[in-house]
């Protein structure tokens, strides 16, 4: 019984590992233009052969979280790069990651309590 226990949670650990590599490589995918549309979390369970609920059950006894939770800040990560290592518009930006500019704008600062050109601009003073 214990053996089987711990094959489970190594088993759920795979699984998350598993779905952060894939996101990993997914919003590289999108921002890069290899890919033109993030995928619905029910298509990357499928593509990791995983049914939708065993994939959202699994990462949330892992992390705590909801796997659209980790996705939302991979996206927010890519975002902040981009602000930071280029002067690529905001709205080229928005464009890259898939979202209608305003939209971008409230997804941002719902995460990072700041727009992206507020954002930007602070790192922009730190750096003076």
């Amino acid at each position: 019984m214990q053996e089987n226990q711990h094959e489970i949670l190594k088993r759920g650990t795979e699984i998350t590992q598993r779905y952060f590599e894939f996101l990993n490589q997914h919003i590289d995918d999108v921002a890069s233009g290899r890919v033109i549309a993030f995928m619905e979390i029910n298509e990357i369970a499928s593509a990791l052969f995983l049914s939708h609920t065993h994939l959202t059950d699994t990462i949330q006894k892992e992390t705590g979280n909801h796997p659209c939770y980790f996705y939302d800040l991979k996206i927010i990560d890519r975002a902040k790069e981009l602000l930071l290592s280029s002067a690529i518009p905001i709205a080229e930006i928005a464009r890259i990651l898939t979202y209608d500019p305003s939209n971008f704008s409230k997804f941002f600062k719902k995460f990072v309590g700041k727009t992206p050109g507020q954002y930007r601009k602070n790192l922009k003073n730190k750096e003076v």
